[in-house]
This record gives C-alpha cells, structure tokens and sequence, in this order.
C-alpha cells in the first residue's frame, strides 16, 4: 500500500500571517506582536551552515538599514536549533564581517515550517524551501516567492517588490512590468461611462483608456 504523504496547508495572498510563538535569536517572539505596524519579510532557508543560505542570509543582513527605512522588519527562519543558529550567526560575522542583528526563528519542531508551507515533500522533508513572505502592516500577506533549494533569491528584485507593494497602496495604482521607483504607474481602468470619459479628457499617457499611465 503507497504511503501517504502529509499535507501542508499553504497561506494564500491575502491571508491574514499565521500567528505562532517561537524561540529566536533574538528571544522569544510572538509573531504578531513583534510585526504589529510594519512592513514584514519572512523568509526561510535549508539549513545553517550551508553555501547558498549564507550569501542568501548575509544578503539580507547587508541590506537590513535599507528595508528599516522601507518601515520593514526581516525574520528569518530554518529547521535547526537556536544553538546551531547562534553558532552560526557567530561563524559568518567571524568569516565575513556581516552580522544577522535580525531574528531567526529556531524551527527544530518545524512546527512554522508547517504553518507558512515551507515544507514541500516533493523538494525535500526535512529543510524548508526559500520562501519569502511579504507582510504589510495590518499583518496581511501581500506577495509570496517560493525558489528550490539550490536556488538562490535575487535580493535586487525583493527590494523592488517591496517599494511596489508600498507604491501601490499609497498612491492606489497598479505597477507594470519591470517597473521601478521614478517610472510611471498604471492608473485603475474606468468602471462607468463618466469615468471613461473623464479619463479621455485627462492628460494621462494613453495606450488606450484601459492603459493610461501617469507620474507618481
């Protein structure tokens, strides 16, 4: 008879982040309470002491005053213990000179690993794949990228997700391809025949009235 396999609940875009109670770096964490008021980023990653994680979580580290300037805070995560994760912290400062100041979560229970997805059985069992949640203040989740573990993450296009994100609430726009802070935003198409034709009188920059664009 197949063994079955266990399945993980993944949250969706939307959703309000799962709360949990975990042991950081840092101390304990209620989830909820240490994000309340700001931008969030969780991400996981396999293991300690692994190649890809540690340019990933230096990555992160080296850009940590940029995203507190964003109002954002960074927690990692992984199935080690805090002990290896200490060790760890302490190995990659002694190397490289870059220090992780942000938390990270000491899943060995794999117990937030389980809540957020993180463990995908067809990748592996036992280590978290690289996701990446984008929390907004109101501990809603925006955006979510999911990358294999031999795979590292491109740092230039978390940072540019998040101004978006941002962008996007504050001025109530779309973003289009490729799009970066100074370009032009994507105005909401009209819904009714009045806004259609204001937005022909308008001076937007027009591909046609459902593609207008204009400067933020």
């Amino acid at each position: 008879m197949e063994e079955q396999k266990e399945v993980f609940q993944m949250p969706r875009i939307g959703d309000q982040a799962p709360d949990f109670k975990a042991m950081t770096t840092t101390g304990m964490m209620q989830f909820s309470e240490h994000i309340k008021g700001s931008w969030t980023i969780l991400f996981s990653h396999p293991a300690d002491f692994t190649p890809v994680c540690t340019t990933e979580m230096s990555g992160f580290a080296v850009l940590e005053d940029e995203f507190k300037k964003m109002n954002t805070k960074l927690v990692g995560l992984s199935i080690d213990s805090i002990h290896s994760h200490v060790a760890w912290v302490n190995n990659v400062k002694e190397k490289t000179g870059v220090f992780m100041k942000f938390p990270i979560i000491a899943d060995i229970d794999m117990k937030v690993s389980k809540l957020y997805g993180m463990l995908q059985p067809g990748e592996s069992e036992t280590a978290a794949v690289r996701a990446v949640f984008f929390i907004d203040p109101n501990g809603k989740i925006r955006l979510i990228m999911y990358y294999p573990l031999n795979v590292g993450r491109n740092m230039d296009e978390i940072i540019r997700a998040l101004q978006a994100l941002q962008t996007a609430d504050e001025h109530k726009v779309a973003l289009p391809l490729n799009w970066k802070p100074g370009e032009k935003a994507i105005v909401p198409p009209p819904k009714t025949i009045d806004e259609l034709e204001e937005r022909l009188k308008s001076n937007y920059e027009m591909v046609d009235f459902y593609l207008a664009k204009r400067s933020l």
